[in-house]
């Protein structure tokens, strides 16, 4: 921390302080000056960095720092266990919040990063860091939390949860994602571990955070120091041979870890203080098999990220991509009948595209029923130095989009993502530094949303419509649905609105229209999603106006019921996470082997559904 500043000093109460999650704190050392400083604070009817700073340097910590605001949360929540400060501490630990953005989904995001290893791709545009699992780089800010944690899923999930913790944010419900090369590559033992260590982590942090990370005993280390490589044979074979070095024989930890260790995990995450509410991977389109799409639902993954790139056959084979757009095919038609969430990733600037070209194949992602991804990331292609991608350049064979050919390109994108979409990113977070030719500015999407208000137009993916911190009136809600073709049936996108269309909650209903490729899911309707938007609330809180707590999502998941039983289906089948398991069985949804099962009590009379034709309506 900083000492305070002289008098006269204005600076933001940022410039002044530093995050205390790494160290121990006690509050009850420091009583008097917190409780001052707390009851400053909860007679302001407005608070800003501005008022908050000078509140706290009129009561400096040992009459010299001054108290950063992770600080003042953790004090909060430590000298308000006694019931005895005269205020909420939780609302005023909600006021003090860092980053609210963070949660304003309605979950906690924990990211975590495979080790290296070896990868099946061939993409020259990729870049090729060994010490980083393929496509990764190590000034990436997730990638460097995982390095110094050596790639351990126990350290770096306890790790984020406390730092969310420590600013303020509730993690009892918790989205895991895991990131990391081809997810579908690595051995099998090596998946059930790492997902299995990343549940422990969940399970074994409390309602108080411990202050440091416990020793989970791993000891692996980043395999090279060296980032530079200038092909795929060598990033392969370098990994490879410190992988093997590193981790021989007696020195995997996975070797052991078998399905039952996973699901008695699994079980224990059902009750635990920090629950998994969705897991997600990453893999490529022609690594997914029917097989490997069973494993992945096992593991007890909800969404699966897979990346497009493009979906034109003479862009992805320039590019060496290693599939075709039938593969994409392929892969959506598994994920879809297995009720997955799918996460497409898209990449503009190829090499042998153009903008104008980009713009029709992002038409065909949204226009052919095949695709229709229910989130999107939208990642221009950057040059960087170990990328293939820098042959092309030095002979003039590829080049970035100017400023404003990529300006244009992403605001007709915004433009035509329907309603049921969220583009959860535009540019990837790959810092400035590392990129030798393409857009470095990070805001494009705040660019691109601008032109396109200048146009008349908005976009309305569901990011840009989420409820957020405003106050949610349920009486000024309605209840719309959207039906479209998947390519394996009818789709119903179900949404709570407010009237002007900023999104309360929302669910997904599958009505597939073939045979089931999992037999647990013959004659099943899918429940895909169910997500309830707003500041993220804590297990069991309530608040009269947080859209989490109106009872939407119970209300939602009633209606699919109508829906499934109306089309026919005897079956509602929910792809749960580990963590809404007991959500779904006090909705009546019984266990079955890999979903949750509501039986539907079909019958002529039973109620019409929302609507019969395709296109947005309204309840009536």
């Amino acid at each position: 921390m900083a000492p305070v500043p002289q008098p006269g000093d204005t600076a933001s109460y940022g410039k002044h302080v530093r995050s205390a999650s790494s160290y121990a704190f006690d509050a009850e050392c420091h009583r008097s000056e917190l409780l001052a400083i707390y009851g400053e604070l909860s007679r302001l009817e407005r608070l800003d960095e501005r008022s908050l700073y000078r509140i706290a340097r009129r009561h400096p910590k040992a009459g010299r720092w001054v108290w950063s605001k992770s600080e003042l949360i953790r004090g909060l929540r430590q000298l308000g266990r006694d019931g005895e400060l005269g205020f909420d501490p939780a609302l005023l630990a909600e006021r003090l919040r860092m980053k609210p953005i963070r949660t304003l989904s309605g979950v906690a995001p924990v990211t975590v990063l495979t080790q290296p290893y070896p990868c099946p791709g061939r993409c020259i545009f990729c870049p090729s860091d060994v010490r980083m699992p393929k496509s990764y780089l190590a000034e990436e800010p997730g990638a460097q939390r995982a390095a110094r944690l050596r790639f351990d899923p126990y350290a770096q999930s306890f790790e984020r949860l406390r730092a969310l913790h420590h600013i303020g944010h509730p993690v009892d419900k918790v989205e895991l994602i895991i990131l990391g090369g081809t997810w579908t590559h690595y051995p099998p033992s090596y998946r059930r571990w790492f997902v299995s260590r990343c549940f422990e982590a969940l399970n074994d942090f409390g309602p108080v955070a411990t202050e440091t990370v416990p020793d989970s005993g791993w000891s692996g280390a980043p395999p090279g120091r060296d980032a530079a490589d200038d092909s795929l044979e060598s990033y392969n074979r370098r990994v490879g041979a410190i992988v093997r070095r590193q981790l021989g024989p007696g020195l995997r930890p996975w070797e052991g870890i078998d399905w039952e260790s996973l699901a008695r995990q699994q079980r224990r995450n059902e009750t635990a203080a920090a629950r998994c509410v969705g897991l997600a991977v990453e893999t490529r389109p022609d690594a997914l098999t029917p097989e490997e799409v069973v494993e992945i639902r096992r593991l007890g993954a909800t969404k699966v990220q897979i990346g497009y790139q493009s979906l034109s056959d003479r862009v992805l084979r320039l590019n060496r991509r290693g599939h075709d757009v039938a593969a994409i095919r392929r892969a959506m038609a598994l994920l879809r009948g297995a009720g997955f969430k799918v996460h497409a990733h898209w990449m503009p600037n190829l090499v042998g595209s153009t903008p104008a070209q980009d713009l029709l194949d992002f038409e065909r992602i949204f226009g052919d029923r095949h695709f229709r991804p229910d989130e999107l990331k939208i990642y221009p292609c950057s040059l960087i130095e170990s990328a293939e991608l820098m042959s092309y350049y030095r002979r003039g064979e590829w080049r970035p989009y100017s400023h404003d050919e990529l300006l244009e390109l992403l605001t007709g994108c915004l433009r035509r993502i329907p309603p049921y979409c969220r583009l959860t990113r535009m540019i990837r977070d790959i810092p400035s530094q590392a990129i030798v030719a393409g857009n470095q500015r990070t805001n494009f999407r705040e660019l691109a949303e601008a032109a396109l208000r200048r146009s008349g137009a908005r976009c309305r993916d569901i990011r840009s419509r989420e409820i957020g911190l405003a106050p949610v009136d349920p009486v000024g809600l309605r209840l719309e649905t959207l039906e479209y073709d998947s390519g394996i049936g009818r789709e119903r996108f179900l949404q709570y609105v407010t009237e002007t269309d900023r999104i309360a909650a929302f669910l997904r209903l599958s009505l597939p229209a073939g045979e089931a490729g999992i037999p647990e899911l013959r004659r099943s309707a899918l429940l895909r999603e169910v997500h309830v938007y707003g500041a993220a609330c804590g297990l069991g809180e309530r608040s009269g106006h947080k859209s989490q707590h109106l009872g939407l999502g119970r209300r939602l998941v009633e209606c699919a019921a109508r829906l499934a039983a109306a089309a026919g289906y005897r079956d509602l089948a929910v792809i749960s996470a580990v963590g809404t398991r007991g959500y779904y069985r006090r909705l009546g949804f019984r266990d079955g082997v890999l979903y949750q099962h509501l039986e539907l009590a079909w019958s002529a009379t039973t109620q019409t559904p929302l609507s019969t034709q395709s296109g947005m309506q309204t309840e009536v």
